[in-house]
C-alpha cells in the first residue's frame, strides 16, 4: 500500500443498519464511502488501494478494530484510523489514542461529529500525501544536482543552460536578485567544467574597502606599500587553472576596473610592487544584482568592461517566478536545519503552507532558508494566522493539481507528449489542449 491513493473513507461495522446510516451521512457531506462488515474484507480492499481515512468499530467478528489498527499501522503508520464503539469508556479511548488512532467516537454519536472527525482526518492525510510527494520530488531533484532544486520550467531551463555554458569555458555574467543563488550558479559552472579539479576562488567586491580590493585581487610583493611585510598571492593568481568568481562586480572601483579589463583581455596579471607580468589561465564568472548596461550608460561602470564580461549572461529567476518550487526547497532546507539543530523536522502545518504560498519572498532562496531554520527551531507561524486568509476555491485547487500532474508526467516522459498521454490515460489532443491552457512547454522537460 503506497499511502497516497484516493481520498476515500472506509467504514467498518458488523451491523448493516449502522453501515447504511453512516454511509448516507458521509455521502451527503460529499465523501466517497466504502463499507465492510468485518476486518479481513476491509483489509483486502485497503491493501489494494489506500483510503484517506478508516473508520472502524472496535467490536468486529474475527479481528477487532484495535487489532486492525495495529495491522494497518504496520503497513502505513500515517494512515488515519478513527475507532467507534458502543461499549467504550475513558480508559479504552485513551488506549486507542495512544495506540495511534486519530480519534475515538462512542455510540451513539451525532452524524455531524462523525463528519467533523473524518474531515479533520482527511486534512491530516492530505498533508501527509503532499509531504510524501514533495519528498519524492526532492529526492529526484537531489539525484540530479542539489544546487538546482526545483521542477519548474524556469529552473529546468537554468539547469540546462548552466551545464551547456560550463562546457564552453567562456567568461560569464550572472544576473540575479539578492539571495537568488548567484554563487551557487558560479560554483556549478566551475564544478561542471574542465576546470573542476582546480581552485574555485570567490571574492565579494562590495564586502571589502576600496583600499584593499586591489591588493586582494592582484596580490603584492613585500614592501609594495606600508604594512606589506611579506608577499601575498592575489585572488587572480590563486585561481590559476580554475575559476575566479567576483560577486557584486558593480562595486569594483572605477580605477580598478581599468586594470581588471587588461587582465581579461591579455590574460596576464602584474602584482603590486613588481614589474613582472605573469600569464593567467582562468575563467571569470562575475555576478551582479543590477543592470550593468544601465550602469555603464550612466557612467558608474566602465562600458568596455561591461561588454568584455557580457560574453554570456545567465539570468537567475527570482523565487516569486517559480512558486511551484517553494515547497520543495522549503522541505530541503527544513531537513537540513533540523539535522544541524539535532531535531526531528516538524510537520508542515496549514499556517506554514499558507505563508509559503502567499509570501512574495523578496529575499529569494536565502530568505526561504532562514524561514525554514526558524520553523525547525519551533518559531513557525501559528495556525490562527492562516484562518483569516481565504483559501483557494475548489476549481483553483483542481486546476493547480491538474497542471502539476501534467507537468510531472512530462518530466518523467522527457517532454514526450505521446508517452505522457499514455501514462495519464488521456487522448493526445486533450492533453495538448491542457498543455496549451496551462502554458506548459514540453520541450522544457527534455
Amino acid at each position: 500500500m503506497s499511502g497516497d491513493g484516493a481520498e476515500r473513507v472506509v467504514f467498518i461495522d458488523d451491523e448493516e443498519d449502522v453501515r447504511r446510516a453512516n454511509r448516507q451521512s458521509l455521502e451527503l457531506d460529499g465523501f466517497a464511502v466504502e463499507t465492510f462488515g468485518d476486518a479481513e474484507s476491509a483489509l483486502a480492499a485497503i491493501l489494494a488501494e489506500a483510503p484517506g481515512v478508516v473508520v472502524t468499530d472496535v467490536r468486529l467478528p474475527g479481528a477487532d478494530g484495535r487489532a486492525l489498527l495495529e495491522r494497518l499501522h504496520r503497513i502505513d503508520p500515517d494512515l488515519p484510523v478513527i475507532l467507534i464503539t458502543g461499549h467504550g469508556d475513558i480508559s479504552m479511548a485513551v488506549a486507542a489514542l495512544r495506540g495511534g488512532a486519530v480519534d475515538f467516537l462512542a455510540k451513539p454519536y451525532p452524524a455531524d461529529a462523525l463528519v467533523a472527525s473524518v474531515r479533520r482526518a482527511l486534512e491530516r492525510r492530505r498533508l501527509v500525501v503532499e509531504n510524501r510527494r514533495l519528498r519524492a520530488s526532492l529526492d529526484a531533484a537531489l539525484d540530479e544536482d542539489p544546487a538546482f532544486l526545483g521542477l519548474s520550467p524556469e529552473i529546468v531551463r537554468l539547469r540546462r543552460l548552466v551545464r551547456d555554458v560550463a562546457a564552453a569555458d567562456v567568461d560569464v555574467l550572472v544576473l540575479g536578485e539578492t539571495g537568488s543563488g548567484k554563487e551557487v550558479v558560479a560554483s556549478a559552472l566551475h564544478r561542471w567544467s574542465r576546470r573542476a579539479e582546480r581552485n574555485f576562488v570567490a571574492m565579494n567586491c562590495g564586502a571589502l574597502p576600496d583600499s584593499v580590493v586591489e591588493s586582494e585581487l592582484f596580490g603584492h610583493e613585500a614592501g609594495a606599500f606600508t604594512g606589506a611585510l611579506k608577499r601575498r598571492i592575489g585572488r587572480i593568481e590563486h585561481a590559476q587553472g580554475g575559476t575566479l568568481f567576483l560577486d557584486e562586480i558593480e562595486s569594483m572601483p572605477l580605477p580598478l576596473q581599468v586594470k581588471f579589463l587588461r587582465v581579461l583581455q591579455e590574460r596576464t596579471v602584474e602584482p603590486l610592487g613588481t614589474n613582472e607580468v605573469r600569464p593567467i589561465d582562468m575563467r571569470v564568472v562575475a555576478a551582479t544584482k543590477v543592470d550593468l548596461g544601465l550602469e555603464a550608460a550612466q557612467g558608474t561602470f566602465r562600458d568596455d568592461l561591461y561588454h568584455r564580461l557580457n560574453v554570456i549572461t545567465v539570468a537567475i529567476p527570482p523565487l516569486r517566478d517559480r512558486r511551484e518550487d517553494v515547497m520543495l526547497l522549503f522541505q530541503h532546507f527544513l531537513a537540513k536545519a533540523a539535522t544541524r539543530f539535532g531535531r526531528e523536522p516538524p510537520p508542515v502545518t496549514r499556517a506554514v503552507r499558507d505563508h509559503l504560498q502567499r509570501h512574495p519572498w523578496p529575499g529569494n532562496v536565502r530568505e526561504l532558508g532562514h524561514f525554514a531554520e526558524r520553523c525547525a527551531l519551533g518559531f513557525a507561524p501559528e495556525d490562527k494566522a492562516a484562518e483569516a486568509v481565504p483559501t483557494p476555491t475548489l476549481a483553483e485547487r483542481v486546476e493547480r493539481f491538474e497542471r502539476d500532474l501534467i507537468r510531472d508526467e512530462l518530466i518523467v516522459a522527457g517532454g514526450d507528449v505521446r508517452l505522457a498521454a499514455e501514462a495519464l490515460g488521456a487522448p493526445r489532443k486533450t492533453l495538448y489542449d491542457k498543455i496549451a491552457r496551462y502554458g506548459l512547454v514540453p520541450t522544457d522537460y527534455r
